[in-house]
């Protein structure tokens, strides 16, 4: 009898011997005595679910997949399948398992934020929004609506600030915008906090339905100031009016025949033949304000697609930093209403209540799930979903399964020394910037060495833990051989692939008479011809996209130590200047040396948020280096 099937008898005998009670469960590898968590799971019945991964029982390649790796489990009891739910996501957070899906937001979304505990409150555009007392939020909005700029004129329309906390405590004297009638200077006190409290009222008052108010007030100032014979004021008025009303007409025409206070998300998922996808329309004081989208690989079956949907309901919930809705909206048959209400209230400070779909919420529901089977009809025809690319690395490279982790290098040399390397990850596409690494090589005494300081970087890289699925190189066979060679040194079995471009000169018979063209190709060790990029349109935007990653990431050192080298050189001349300070100087120099030389002392204690007397000793300095 093979090992392997003696390990599935010792394993399904243990899970047998598990009790019937409700509870988690963790898929565990161990080799040479280094553990790691494959996946975490939840069950009503430890030991009817535990054993269906080792008994003869029906699996889906998926499965089979984490099965093959598995060496152990263990398992923690719950009272109720409600706190196995939550204790699951606990599990998940600590572990982060290689087979649960990674809860991943596809983008994050515009919203108008307003701290009325600052004096003269700002209304300010941020994708990240702060919670806290005192604290108005609008939103989100969705992408592309503009919203930027809708806010930029409302704020010039009805003269509130648009200036930083320290600028407007800092200001004695109005700014230009005073000047052209934009803001009514309210840092040297030109307006009444009160008054000023009641032109903010219009903003708040657009963004929460009621866009008319915001918008009459804005025709009646255009018209007080025709006859006041300042037209071109008026004219600013007018085209803003315009700009404004077609916004309010686009955006808020999607009202929903609901109360007005409602905030609701309404979620539903569309299986396919490889993923499943989730919709999430989002609706603010009762207007539908946008959409969130995201995908996973499905279930072996639709019990398990409708565990996963289940899970990332809860994830998704519980780590939003966004405004949480009152009510979500969810199709009865996607998922278990009484475990989920259950894990909901345990967890949630604020109270979500989920809910059937009733009355004109039915309409709604109807157009996510829509949404949700359409992103992924428009996903399959554009060759654009991650796995199509990932799946074909699997087929080119004879793997058992999809590579999930990839890691692409870059080496670099700069002005002829200092050579570094750059290590980008992409986790199921995604870049996964808390895992990029930056290497300074050795200077070799020969001089640049592509092949040896690759070999050095990959060598270091070897020596710790947490090593990829696939390696991709930079470069052609010559640059693979190299990495081949140092896995073999390691004794590792990593597989590896380079990316490098392929050119070709004009070919005279073409009518078009093109310059040259190009064509990305695969190297694969062992593989005589390299495979053609372009013929999978999802790999090729994958792997062009790690290698430019890199490339931007190895850029960003250099750039990093240049801009500490050239700031180094002056900034240190300057007395009084404290590391807190030179820190804020350095984040802020956005423009070259020589342009700053020619700011005043009021423009560089404005530009860098300093005080004029160090903003004066900096002058000095750049002058004498000039």
């Amino acid at each position: 009898m093979s090992s392997k099937k003696d390990k599935y008898i010792q394993l399904l005998d243990k899970a047998k011997s598990l009790t019937t009670k409700p509870g988690c469960y963790l898929m565990k590898r161990i080799n040479d005595s280094r553990e790691e968590i494959l996946y975490v799971g939840k069950a009503k019945n430890l030991k009817a679910r535990v054993s269906s991964y080792f008994n003869n029982s029906a699996k889906g390649p998926k499965t089979e997949i984490l099965v093959s790796h598995i060496t152990d489990f263990e398992f923690l009891i719950t009272e109720n399948e409600s706190e196995a739910f939550v204790l699951e996501n606990n599990l998940i957070k600590k572990h982060a398992p290689k087979y649960n899906i990674r809860l991943k937001d596809d983008k994050s979304y515009p919203y108008v934020q307003i701290d009325m505990t600052e004096p003269f409150p700002r209304p300010v555009y941020t994708r990240r929004p702060k919670k806290g007392k005192g604290t108005k939020l609008f939103g989100p909005f969705t992408t592309g609506s503009n919203i930027s700029e809708v806010l930029r004129l409302l704020i010039k329309s009805f003269g509130l600030r648009d200036c930083s906390l320290s600028e407007f405590n800092r200001r004695k004297r109005p700014c230009m915008l005073y000047q052209i009638k934009q803001c009514d200077a309210p840092c040297v006190g030109y307006i009444s906090e009160k008054d000023y409290l009641n032109n903010l009222d219009f903003v708040s008052s657009f963004f929460t339905g009621s866009s008319k108010k915001a918008l009459n007030a804005i025709k009646e100032r255009m018209l007080a100031a025709s006859e006041r014979e300042e037209y071109e004021h008026a004219a600013y008025l007018r085209d803003s009016f315009q700009i404004l009303e077609d916004f309010s007409n686009h955006s808020f025409s999607q009202n929903v025949e609901s109360s007005k206070d409602q905030n609701l998300d309404i979620v539903a998922y569309y299986i396919g033949d490889v993923e499943i996808d989730i919709s999430i329309y989002i609706m603010r004081s009762g207007l539908l304000l946008g959409h969130k989208s995201f995908h996973f690989l499905k279930g072996d079956d639709e019990l398990e697609s409708k565990d996963i949907f289940s899970t990332f309901l809860f994830q998704y919930y519980l780590k939003s930093t966004e405004s949480l809705p009152d009510k979500l909206i969810v199709d009865e048959e996607h998922i278990d209403f009484d475990i989920v209400k259950d894990a909901f209230k345990s967890s949630f400070e604020q109270v979500i209540e989920i809910s059937k779909a009733r009355g004109a919420t039915k309409k709604l529901l109807s157009l996510t799930k829509d949404h949700a089977r359409e992103s992924q009809r428009f996903r399959d025809s554009s060759k654009d979903s991650v796995w199509i690319g990932l799946n074909k690395l699997k087929d080119l490279l004879k793997l058992p399964e999809a590579p999930r982790v990839l890691e692409c290098y870059d080496v670099a040399i700069w002005q002829g020394d200092s050579p570094t390397a750059s290590q980008v990850v992409f986790h199921e596409g995604k870049p996964d910037k808390k895992k990029y690494r930056h290497y300074k090589l050795k200077e070799l005494p020969e001089g640049n060495n592509d092949f040896a300081m690759m070999r050095e970087v990959l060598s270091r890289r070897v020596k710790k833990d947490d090593l990829p699925d696939l390696l991709v190189v930079d470069g052609g066979k010559a640059q693979v051989n190299v990495f081949v060679e140092v896995l073999k040194e390691f004794n590792l079995d990593i597989p590896i692939v380079g990316i490098a471009k392929e050119r070709t000169n004009k070919d005279q018979t073409f009518k078009d008479q093109e310059v040259k063209s190009s064509d990305e190709r695969l190297i694969i060790p062992g593989r005589l011809n390299p495979y053609i990029l372009k013929k999978c349109p999802s790999l090729l935007k994958l792997l062009v996209n790690m290698r430019d990653e890199a490339h931007r990431f190895s850029r960003r050192l250099h750039h990093k130590n240049e801009k500490k080298r050239v700031l180094g050189s002056w900034l240190d001349q300057v007395h009084g200047v404290g590391p807190k300070t030179k820190k804020k100087i350095r984040e802020r120099l956005d423009i070259p040396i020589s342009e700053l030389k020619k700011l005043s002392e009021d423009e560089i204690s404005e530009k860098f948020d300093i005080s004029l007397k160090i903003a004066s000793s900096l002058h000095q300095v750049l002058i004498k280096s000039s």
